[in-house]
This record gives structure tokens, C-alpha cells and sequence, in this order.
């Protein structure tokens, strides 16, 4: 049976590991050939210092059912950037999937200061990361994007515009890069309109990252003991579900409705009918909205 996105080229830059790894696979498991970039791998680690390579995120998509491709990229770098378009050009002369997935920051964020007590070469080393990686990749790569019709361009962020507007991100560095990022899925959707393009501002909800994981002290197999330590982790959710979101984006005719608009992982959900690994439909930032920031006692009743 031919899968959706059969013959359709994505590009998931910073696919090493978490919503990233998740997306190129759920991406793959659809039928596509996914070009994975990341700055670790076999051959050394970025600064982050995690074990994770972007061959592996690679070897899973191809495991999946589709097609993956490595490429060690640092988004800051433009002339890396521009090669990576190249070689995507060269070798499949379309693309029709860029998702924007870079961060890498959170080494560098400090919570709970404010900006005169926040480390400034880290802060602006954050925005650096977090925004400007996703301009230079657009900046190369929307070209290629935009020579057939209907592609499709995904910013992953942290928090819907909804919720961003009204909360405090809990660092003047981290808020700003959490808004410009659904900002740009904005603004590409202006630029991308005359050619048919659609372009969407995606955040996961708690998402159980290689990392989150390693915080709590559990595995995806016991992921529920995490419960202890916060008892609102309950309402956490696999990278695979941010991932099948992106998929279903992707796979939609009539992707271009949500052009321009802000959305969770969780919304989307109810619209295409995909899960979390587990069956569920995790909620999370209605949840959080409704509960958490409310003071309510955790209870993931009717949000998963």
C-alpha cells in the first residue's frame, strides 16, 4: 500500500534527538525520504555533550519505512546551510517538508532571573540558536521549497501563540525566542502564499525527551514513576506525537487552512485522529492552561 507522503522530500533540521528525531521518523513511517541535520555525530558531539548522532535519527527513519539521510549542519553557519540546499537540489531536485526544529539552548537558559541578573553572552547565544538558525535555514532552503506547488514549511516552538501572549516564559531570553519563533511561521506564511505554500507554527506539549527522561529519572517504560517528582508529568507526551502531528500536516490537501496559525500537538490531534504511542490524545497546553496555572490539584482526567 503506497503511503501518503510516498515520493515527498523533507528536510528536519535539528533531528538529533527529542521533537526532532521523532518528527524525521514519523515522517519516514509515512513513506518519505528525510534529510536528518544536527550538529552530533558518529564523528563528535556539539556542546550539548548528549550521545545521540543524527546517523541514528537516520537509521530510524529508513527503519520506519522511509528514507533517511544524514547531515551534520550547524544552522548558524550560512555557507553550511546553503551546501545542505545544494546537495538536497542535486540529489532530488525538489522539496516539499522543511520543518525548523533547532534549539539547543537549554544548557544556557537560567530560569526564574531577571535580564540584569541573566549571563548575557548566554542569553544572546540562546536567540542565536533559537531564531536566528531558523532564518538562515529558510533563507536557503525556501527556494527550493517553493519551486512546486503546495510545500509545506513547520516552525517548532514551545507554547501556542495563544498561551505565549498572556504567560511569561520564565526568562526574558527563552520568552522572546519562544514568540519570534511562532512569529516567523507568521511571516512565512505571508511570503509563501503566491506560491501555494503553507506555513505553520507547531509547539509539542511536555514532551518526553531523551533529556526530560534522564531528568526524571525514568524510562519511557516506567515514565509514570516520574509522577513522584511532579504530578503533573502525567500529562506528558512521547516526541513520536508532535511527530505524527507534523506527518498529518503534511499529509493534508488541505494543509493550507492552517497557514499562518499557531497550534499544539494536541489540537491537531482531535482534527486527524493520530495518538500518542500509548492510545492517548494528550492535551497539554489546554491542560496546563486549565490546571496547572489555575493551582489545581494534577488530575489528567478529560485531557488525555
Amino acid at each position: 500500500m503506497t503511503k501518503p507522503l510516498t515520493g515527498k522530500i523533507a528536510l528536519v533540521a535539528g533531528a538529533t534527538r527529542g521533537a526532532g528525531r521523532q518528527i524525521a521518523v514519523q515522517l519516514g513511517a509515512a513513506g518519505a525520504t528525510v534529510y536528518a541535520t544536527g550538529r552530533s555525530s558518529r564523528a563528535g558531539r556539539s556542546e550539548l555533550d548528549r550521545p545521540e548522532t543524527i546517523e541514528e535519527t537516520a537509521e530510524l527513519v529508513t527503519a520506519a519505512g522511509g528514507e533517511g539521510h544524514a547531515v551534520v549542519v550547524d544552522h548558524l553557519v550560512p555557507e553550511q546551510v546553503r551546501d545542505l540546499a545544494a546537495r538536497i537540489d542535486a540529489e532530488q531536485g525538489r522539496l516539499d517538508v522543511l520543518v525548523n526544529d533547532i534549539w539547543g539552548a537549554d544548557p544556557l537558559v537560567t530560569w526564574h532571573e531577571p535580564v540584569w541578573k541573566q549571563p548575557l553572552d548566554a542569553g544572546l547565544r540562546t536567540l542565536r540558536l533559537a531564531v536566528d538558525t531558523h532564518i538562515i535555514t529558510s533563507h536557503f532552503v525556501l527556494p527550493l521549497l517553493i519551486r512546486r506547488p503546495g510545500g509545506l514549511v513547520v516552525e517548532i516552538g514551545d507554547g501556542t501563540k495563544a498561551y505565549n501572549d498572556v504567560n511569561y516564559r520564565l526568562s526574558a531570553f527563552y520568552d522572546l525566542a519562544k514568540v519570534s519563533v511562532n512569529r516567523l511561521a507568521f511571516a512565512w506564511s505571508h511570503e509563501l502564499k503566491p506560491h501555494d505554500g503553507t506555513a505553520v507554527a507547531l509547539t509539542p506539549g511536555w514532551i518526553r525527551s531523551e533529556a526530560m527522561l534522564e531528568h526524571f529519572g525514568v524510562t519511557e517504560e516506567n515514565w509514570r514513576d516520574g509522577a513522584a517528582k511532579d504530578p503533573h508529568f502525567l500529562i506528558s507526551e512521547t516526541p513520536a506525537f508532535v511527530g505524527r502531528a507534523v506527518a498529518a500536516l503534511a499529509a493534508d490537501e488541505e494543509k493550507a487552512r492552517w497557514s499562518g496559525r499557531s497550534v499544539s500537538a494536541g489540537e491537531l490531534s482531535q482534527v486527524y485522529g493520530f495518538t500518542d504511542v500509548d492510545g492517548s490524545r494528550p492535551d497539554a497546553f489546554r491542560y496546563i492552561s486549565e490546571v496547572v496555572d489555575a493551582g489545581k490539584p494534577a488530575d489528567v482526567t478529560g485531557y488525555r
